[in-house]
């Protein structure tokens, strides 16, 4: 028994248009895993390192207040080698210290410099921050929308909200 030559056609155009959206498929399915979740992880780390930053200026705040409210000038410490390796050590006059600037440069500033520079460089790098949340947000929205368009390239139904869940 054969099929009439116009049931082999709508087969053959029917296999050719599921083979292409099958292409569809892994071509939107490369797109996410090699372009949008790598650009994702790429500003979420950016993101954890100007945090770190931060924290670090937020310390040294924080060391400063304390220097101010001892008083003393005489200071004793440890400091970092290299490597986690330290040594102790034993500032004669602690009213002036050097702090990072960024790019590797160092200033000699008094407490009440420093203070007023971290103030400025935290509301600075919390600004970038911010704008590096919004970032992932709007890469985040976009894997959102391929796996939309997915969706209707397979021909499937919305998932439920119990079943969704966040890209990272």
């Amino acid at each position: 028994m054969s099929l009439p030559a116009n049931a082999n056609a709508n087969a053959n155009a029917d296999a050719n248009a599921d083979a292409n959206v099958e292409q569809k498929v892994l071509q939107y399915e490369n797109f996410i895993n090699d372009v949008l979740k790598r650009d994702l992880q790429k500003v979420l780390e950016q993101r954890d390192e100007v945090y770190e930053k931060i924290s670090q200026y937020l310390q040294l705040k924080n060391t400063i207040h304390t220097l101010q409210e001892v008083g003393s000038q005489r200071l004793k410490t440890d400091v970092d080698l290299g490597c986690n390796f330290f040594v102790q050590a034993e500032v004669e006059d602690s009213s002036r210290i050097f702090v990072a600037i960024g790019y590797g440069f160092f200033v000699e500033m008094t407490h009440d410099e420093a203070l007023r520079f971290i103030e400025k460089k935290t509301n600075q790098l919390t600004a970038f921050t911010e704008q590096l949340t919004k970032d992932s947000a709007k890469i985040k929205a976009n894997i959102r929308m391929v796996l939309e368009g997915l969706r209707e390239l397979q021909g499937l139904t919305d998932l439920p909200e119990s079943r969704r869940r966040e890209v990272f």
